[in-house]
């Protein structure tokens, strides 16, 4: 079958295309309404379908739209694999569960962050602690996200950026324009001063689980760096060292990158969403990557989101600049060209059925 057909320019359209092949494959249905709607008026959930045994000890989740916009890819490829047959026959006692947009607001609205402003995967961390600090982000502030985007501001934004990577290094640019920052409710990576609606809802999914589950494995796509199309499997090796030991075991350690280690096309993160699994799940060993697909130029990817964060402060819907953001952010995030899909999805099922091997041998 033609990859495409799993696929949705939408957020609307991609809930009904999930929903339609959960229940095609006979999967029960949870659904966490949103309180908020999207651009349309179009009401917004995160929708879980789960296949196998109600009270399995191992369990396969996946997850799309951690970061909104990147959701294009995620249902895409949970819908590949509920269609396609993947988990028809899993191993014993082995069950999946699909999480479909769990940043469901970012996702219709095209946006890489939540209805806050928050960036999902900086946002757990503990609130009640003092934030952890991004020098390079507080020095750069007013570069990363200038206030006006005429073109003199933006060039010397843009040179204020080339010389701190000049000096540092291009991975210390990219640690702190995203590695995470608490102190710019308006700018880009911002991991928020609460947990979010997201947070809640993906800590109640994983506790669930961890009333029966003593093994869990988790792919949660992600789109934005690296080559076009290639699906890097990411994880921290210092968060979870076990977790990390299993994936390199499952996966091959060639193919399973880390950020401590340096060899990973993302920055260190701080707050990622694997952090609350992990202390939602507690009692679980979990085995957590990020599949992470590149579309387009880190450079340009970077604008985009620069841009959507400046529309977001300070424009209306009716501006001129709404809809060509809006489009900009899809072009950098969502590979909407038949050769990108199709690596999606044989990446997808490759994983897939690595990580269900992995499982059954736990």
């Amino acid at each position: 079958m033609e990859a495409g057909v799993f696929f949705a320019g939408r957020y609307d359209e991609a809930r009904a295309r999930f929903l339609a092949a959960a229940a095609a494959a006979g999967a029960a249905i949870e659904t966490h309404p949103h309180p908020l709607r999207g651009p349309a008026g179009e009401r917004l959930a995160c929708d879980v379908a789960r296949l196998g045994p109600p009270r399995a000890s191992r369990a396969l989740v996946t997850i799309s739209a951690t970061h909104g916009v990147e959701g294009h890819c995620g249902s895409g490829a949970q819908v590949a694999t509920l269609r396609e047959g993947l988990l028809r026959d899993m191993p014993p006692d082995t069950c999946a569960v699909a999480i479909h947009a769990i940043n469901p607001h970012g996702f219709a609205w095209s946006r890489r962050v939540t209805e806050d402003n928050v960036d999902l995967n900086r946002n757990f961390v503990d609130h009640a602690q003092p934030y952890p600090s991004n020098p390079g982000y507080e020095e750069l502030r007013a570069a990363i996200c200038p206030p006006t985007r005429d073109a003199p501001a933006l060039a010397a934004a843009q040179r204020r950026l080339d010389a701190y990577a000049a000096q540092h290094g291009p991975m210390a640019l990219q640690q702190a324009i995203s590695g995470g920052q608490y102190v710019d409710p308006q700018g880009v990576f911002f991991g928020g001063h609460a947990p979010t609606w997201s947070n809640r809802v993906l800590r109640r999914i994983f506790a669930g689980l961890a009333g029966h589950a003593s093994d869990i494995a988790v792919i949660d796509y992600h789109t934005g760096l690296g080559p076009y199309g290639h699906g890097e499997l990411i994880m921290s090796s210092k968060a979870n060292p076990d977790g990390w030991r299993r994936a390199c075991d499952w996966m091959g350690k060639d193919e399973v990158t880390s950020p401590d280690l340096g060899n990973s096309s993302s920055a260190p993160l701080v707050g990622v969403n694997a952090q609350g699994m992990r202390e939602a799940a507690s009692g679980a060993r979990m085995t957590t990557v990020a599949l992470e697909f590149g579309v387009r130029p880190l450079s340009e990817t970077l604008d985009a989101l620069r841009a959507d964060a400046w529309l977001h402060a300070h424009a209306e819907m009716d501006s001129p600049e709404w809809a060509a953001t809006k489009a900009r952010m899809r072009h950098v995030f969502y590979g909407d060209e038949p050769r990108w899909k199709e690596m999606i999805v044989a990446r997808g099922f490759d994983v897939t059925r690595r990580m269900l091997a992995g499982l059954a041998a736990a």
